[in-house]
């Protein structure tokens, strides 16, 4: 799945379905973008999932697409020693799906975050609704 943000930060997460519920692979440096269990009923249902923690200071999803990278054929970019641009190029390229999301929820999660940096400049926040849906964290300085 790949995500498409405002302030051009994209993100790329694996997907996953099981018993048909829809959860993900991810990891990121910051707290919300980690992983998901499934327990989301679509895959747009898991991509709004990552739409509050996605919110700093410039981010913010606006839209995300489902790709099966075995549309590459025989390129094969899981053991490429070098960059792989064409992977990028391919979902840089590939149609995103709308996600939309209010610009006072916005404005009020920037205020939350702006306020969280203030107090703890070096934590990452931990402050999202339902995060009994995410994957466990590690061990980190969040």
């Amino acid at each position: 799945m790949s995500f498409e943000s405002i302030d051009e930060l994209d993100h790329v997460i694996f997907i996953y379905q099981r018993g048909g519920r829809w959860g993900s692979v991810a990891r990121s440096r910051d707290p919300g973008l980690h992983g998901r269990k499934p327990a989301f009923a679509t895959p747009r249902a898991l991509a709004a999932s990552y739409m509050d923690p996605y919110i700093d200071l410039t981010g913010r999803v606006t839209g995300y697409a489902v790709v099966d990278l075995r549309v590459m054929g025989t390129y094969d970019w899981r053991l490429a020693d070098t960059n792989v641009w064409k992977v990028e190029r391919m979902l840089l390229d590939y149609p995103h799906r709308q996600l939309s999301s209010s610009n006072r929820h916005v404005n009020a999660l920037r205020a939350q975050y702006r306020a969280f940096k203030r107090r703890c400049p070096d934590k990452k926040p931990l402050f999202y609704r339902h995060k009994e849906r995410w994957t466990e964290l590690p061990e980190g300085n969040w």
